[in-house]
Formats: C-alpha cells, sequence, structure tokens
C-alpha cells in the first residue's frame, strides 16, 4: 500500500443495518474518507478488498500499555502493533498504569512525550484523581489543567491495589463529581465496594481455602460490585455528574445501569470480552491466568452482561488490556499475589464479530456500535472516529467473515504471550487495518509501517 494515504477501496462489503452488508467503494484522500459509494476516482490507485467487510476501526476505550514506569509489561509500541493487529485504530490509555500517574497536566505532557512516537494507532489519554494525599483544592485545580489539554474522561477507584494510585473514599468521590460535573469531564470509576470486600477478606483469613482462587471469587463477589455500582449512581443523581462504570461484570450492576438511566442518572457503561466468554469455574480451571479485578462472575451474570449490550444498557467494549510479565508474575507461588490483568486489545474485534455476530447475539450492526460508535461518543473523541461517513478519518479494518482461526498466544503482537483464549476458535478474523488511510497491519506480514500514531483532538467543551 502506497504511504500517500488516497486510494479507492473497490469490492467492499460495509454495515447496512442489522446483519445485513452492502458492496460499494471508498474514496480516500489524504487520509479521510471523501466518498462512500460507486464512482471513478481519477489519480487514485484501487485497493481490493475482494468482497471481505470493511468496518470502521474499533476503538478500545480502556487499555494500559504501561509506559514509561512499567514497561517490563508493556510499552506504547507493542500495545499499539498489537491494536493494528486486532483492528483497533484508536485506544485510550489509563493514567494508573504508568509514572507519574496521568493526574495532573505536568503528568500529561511528561507521558505524551515519551510515547508519542511510539504509537503506531491513534490515542487519547485518561486524566485520573487518586487518594494519595487526597487535598481538594490541589485536585480541582488539577482536573481544571487536564481539562484545558482536551482530557473529558478521568479515571477513579472504589477499591485499589496499587500504591502508587490510591481508592477514594465516598466523600472524595463526592467531590470529585462535583467538580467534575463543573468542568464536564466524564468520571470513570471502578467500581466495587472496599468495605465489603476487607470484611469479606477478613473473615477469610483463618479459612484454610482463604487463600485460593474460589476464595478470591468469593471476596471479590457480584454483591460487592454492585454495592459499588449503586454507590456511583447514587453520587452520579445527587451531583448531575457523567458517569461512567468501567469493565462492567455483574448482572445486578446492569440492572442498577437500567433502572438509573431511566430515572435520568447521566450514566454510561463498558463490559470486557473475558467476562462475556468465562465464568467463575473457568478461573478455578485456569488460575490466575485468567485473574482479573473485577473477577469473572457466574453463567447468569455473563448472560446478563451480553442483554445489557444487546438492549442498550451497556455503551461500548473495551478490553481492560493489562497483562502481567509472563510467566513471573503470573506464577508467584500465590493466586492472591499473582497479577491480575490479562491482555486483549489484539482479540476484542474478533471475538465480538464471533460470539456477538456470527453466534447470533447481536447484529453487526450493534457490534460496530460497541465497539467504534459507542466508545467515539463515550470518549467524545469527534466525527473524525467512529463510523465509515465522509469526512472522517480512513480508519478501515478489512476483515473476512467467514475465515476461522485458533488462537495462540505465541502468535499475538502483546509484549506478554499468555491469554485465557488460548485455544479458541473464532470465527472471522482481521486481514488489514488502516489508521487515517495509512495501512499499518497486514495478515500475512504482521504490522507494518513506521510509528505513525497521532494524539486524539477531542472534543471540546461547550461554550
Amino acid at each position: 500500500m502506497p504511504p500517500s494515504a488516497s486510494f479507492r477501496l473497490v469490492r467492499a462489503r460495509i454495515p447496512d443495518g442489522g446483519n445485513d452488508t452492502v458492496e460499494t467503494s471508498i474514496v480516500v484522500r489524504d487520509g479521510r474518507i471523501e466518498r462512500l459509494g460507486a464512482g471513478a476516482a481519477p489519480g487514485l490507485p484501487d485497493l481490493d478488498a475482494g468482497g471481505a467487510w470493511v468496518l470502521p476501526g474499533a476503538i478500545d476505550g480502556h487499555v494500559h500499555f504501561d509506559e514509561p514506569g512499567f514497561t517490563h509489561r508493556e510499552d506504547f509500541s507493542s500495545g499499539t502493533r498489537a491494536a493494528a493487529a486486532g483492528g483497533v485504530t484508536t485506544v485510550v490509555d489509563m493514567p494508573c498504569t504508568s509514572l507519574p500517574p496521568v493526574v495532573d497536566a505536568d503528568a500529561f505532557r511528561a507521558k505524551l512525550h515519551v510515547i508519542a512516537p511510539r504509537a503506531h494507532v491513534d490515542f487519547a489519554l485518561w486524566g485520573g484523581v487518586r487518594g494519595n494525599g487526597f487535598e481538594p483544592a490541589t485536585v480541582d485545580r488539577s482536573l481544571a489543567s487536564l481539562a484545558t489539554l482536551g482530557v473529558r474522561n478521568i479515571k477513579t477507584y472504589l477499591i485499589s491495589g496499587m500504591d502508587t494510585f490510591e481508592d477514594l473514599g465516598r466523600d472524595e468521590l463526592e467531590h470529585v463529581m462535583r467538580t467534575a460535573a463543573r468542568l464536564d469531564l466524564v468520571v470513570g470509576v471502578h467500581a466495587e465496594d472496599r468495605e465489603m470486600i476487607d470484611a469479606a477478606a477478613a473473615r477469610a483469613h483463618h479459612d484454610p481455602d482463604g487463600r485460593s482462587a474460589g476464595a478470591y471469587a468469593r471476596i471479590r463477589s457480584a454483591e460487592a460490585e454492585a454495592r459499588g455500582v449503586q454507590t456511583c449512581l447514587e453520587l452520579a443523581a445527587s451531583t448531575g455528574a457523567r458517569l461512567h462504570i468501567v469493565h462492567l461484570a455483574c448482572g445486578a450492576g446492569v440492572e442498577g445501569i437500567r433502572r438509573a438511566r431511566a430515572g435520568g442518572v447521566r450514566v454510561t457503561a463498558e463490559t470486557c470480552p473475558h467476562y462475556l466468554q468465562f465464568t467463575v469455574d473457568d478461573l478455578l480451571r485456569m488460575g490466575a491466568v485468567l485473574k482479573t479485578a473485577p473477577v469473572v462472575k457466574s453463567a447468569a451474570d455473563r448472560e446478563a452482561l451480553w442483554q445489557g449490550l444487546a438492549d442498550g444498557t451497556i455503551d461500548m467494549i473495551a478490553t481492560d488490556h493489562a497483562p502481567g510479565q509472563w510467566p513471573e508474575e503470573k506464577h508467584t507461588g500465590s493466586f492472591w499475589s499473582d497479577y491480575g490483568g490479562i491482555p486483549g486489545v489484539e482479540l476484542m474485534l474478533s471475538y465480538v464479530l464471533s460470539e456477538g455476530v456470527a453466534a447470533g447475539r447481536i447484529s453487526l450492526e450493534r457490534a460496530v456500535e460497541l465497539l467504534s460508535a459507542g466508545p467515539a461518543r463515550v470518549h467524545r473523541l469527534g466525527p473524525a472516529k467512529g463510523a465509515l461517513r465522509e469526512g472522517a478519518d480512513a480508519d478501515l479494518v478489512i476483515f473476512d467473515p467467514a475465515q476461522c482461526w485458533t488462537v495462540r498466544a505465541a502468535q499475538l503482537q502483546t509484549r506478554q504471550k499468555y491469554t485465557p483464549f488460548e485455544g479458541m476458535t473464532m470465527v472471522g478474523r482481521v486481514l488489514r487495518t488502516f489508521v487515517r488511510g495509512v495501512e499499518v497491519f497486514e495478515q500475512a506480514q504482521g504490522p507494518v509501517g513506521k510509528a505513525s500514531g497521532r494524539l486524539v483532538v477531542r472534543e471540546p467543551l461547550p461554550s
């Protein structure tokens, strides 16, 4: 593919409502979609999609690429190469797994300086608020400074295991939400109730089984997550803040969000492929390879998540891509000290199209909403991202919906070669990925081209 980012893509089948697709041409000029539809494009080379699907690039709104500070796990180069291989053309990186954490403008600039030359796909950054030395006036100044840099989403925790990014109490979270409402920032919360979890952990302390995977799952229970979600919903209702529940894993949380939204609370939510595929029985079988927080739940919770995706209660799918160093951090000798996190960015699009669309759980139209348009809206990435429309960035994925393949961790682009999806057969595979018209992945070659990803300029605050 020539590096000009200008071409006509022919024999492309694009989504056309429900599960339908229609064959058309896409004219790309200088990295943007100039025209959808048949017609000549003098002076532009033709690129033949061969009748494959052409989809808007997926947006993963929740990744931990660990740079700077934790690059023994992942870095921005390897993480964005994995994204490109998975048809993800924009990522939104979390503030907590880098040093310094992105809690103010200085940290934002420091991180941007390091990662910008290493990005193979486009990116945006979450800001954050941590409990370490929480001081309301300092938090207010920091959030305002982040907003001036285009940050629109702020991450917090009700329970955190990171010394460098401690969780917030209810009163602190309420203060953050009031400030965020004034600045029109979205507050994303890891919503598990610390009090319930600490109490359950204390009860398990003298249990001979208290340090097992099963005990971990019982302590990080669906009830604790549901209470955390409810706390956030109550605070969003009282403060008027925009709330986003990250990595939702329990059915009671889905129902709580459904009720709150019907009552006028401004809340969005995401879930992850591992919560849609696995249950606690898989955790007991696989051990730390599947350890995450929140933990995977029951089959009933899993089905409630799929229903929430289908009916619109859940707005988007993200991965919480957060690999630990393999195998050292996943085999420490104790499940409780094993690292909690898994790779995911490379498999998200194929998983959703395989287990969602091909399996008949959701339509292709809904899948594109969950993978592209939904996260573009939640993260306010503007009209340039998230859809096949004239004037938008030519973030394109050529996808073969019929090609079956088997997931092998050793073949993934992520720096850490493990996945709970090992050995799974998926229906449909990414053939090629383009970011602003520049090819960044081709199935036979892998990642191609130089790192040319850019910081996405966010939609401006309303006047």
